[in-house]
């Protein structure tokens, strides 16, 4: 018999719970607070002399600098960027994979605990944060930019990964080892190629996101796109500094679609 069957009356609609009801008005109330403490000068803000001194400030980046030597040099910059960003993940994705199997819950409740509270403070340390820490033992340049990019991910990647390890099926695992295979291996043939496809997205768009961290970790001295932006706009060479920024979206933009077409091909 279907719900629709006359005498049968239809199941109520599910309540909301109290614990829901109370995180709602909590993020209500968070937010009024929010608007009511911050000094937010909306007036001044949308004033004709604001729209002025905007429009002002926006035509002195026109037009970009397109010498031929200062494009090269950008791309070299640009390249240098992709470089830190792809190495960065790439590191972050191994010490992710090595952090993520302990996390996970294979080796027991204890280290369970310990690998995912440092993975909490490895992510929640910011990578401007890591690139200012690393700067004094490494150095100006991009490899203080790469190491703060590891860092950061690690733990993000290592999260991420753990929890997909957890939601894969056990059965696979388990009918391997029945069968006399040791763990390892039953590991490696079982529960990792049902979380790889998943895992695999995971570091392409964490790459997206470390392509927008390198081009700002030049900011403070950690090379790149970043680094050719703060000296330009702190001599007020405007100029030079649109083209920089235009290399900064056609580079992320480039980042976003070849990333976004490699994660349609791997969840297929």
């Amino acid at each position: 018999m279907t719900p629709n069957t006359p005498g049968i009356a239809p199941s109520p609609p599910p309540g909301i719970r109290i614990s829901t009801l109370l995180l709602l008005l909590g993020l209500l109330a968070l937010v009024i607070a929010s608007f009511a403490t911050l000094p937010l000068q909306w007036k001044a803000f949308f004033t004709f002399d604001a729209l002025r001194t905007a429009r002002d400030f926006l035509g002195g980046f026109a037009p970009p600098e397109s010498a031929p030597n200062f494009l090269r040099k950008t791309a070299l910059a640009a390249a240098e960027t992709i470089a830190m960003s792809a190495l960065g993940t790439a590191f972050a994705a191994a010490a992710g994979i090595l952090l993520a199997v302990p996390a996970s819950g294979r080796f027991g409740a204890s280290a369970k605990a310990f690998t995912r509270m440092l993975l909490n403070v490895s992510r929640s340390v910011p990578e401007l944060v890591w690139a200012s820490i690393l700067l004094v033992a490494a150095g100006l340049g991009p490899f203080a930019g790469t190491l703060a990019l590891a860092f950061h991910t690690s733990g993000v990647l290592g999260r991420l990964f753990a929890d997909a390890l957890e939601n894969t099926s056990p059965l696979p695992e388990s009918s391997l080892r029945l069968n006399g295979a040791q763990a390892m291996p039953a590991f490696l043939y079982a529960t990792l190629p049902q979380a790889l496809p998943q895992m695999l997205s995971y570091t392409l768009y964490r790459w997206e996101n470390n392509i927008r961290a390198a081009a700002i970790l030049g900011v403070v001295g950690a090379g790149g796109l970043g680094q050719m932006l703060k000296y330009h706009l702190s001599l007020f060479q405007m100029h030079q500094a649109a083209t920089v920024i235009i290399a900064m979206l056609l580079l992320v933009a480039f980042v976003d679609a070849g990333s976004f077409a490699l994660r349609r091909l791997l969840m297929r």
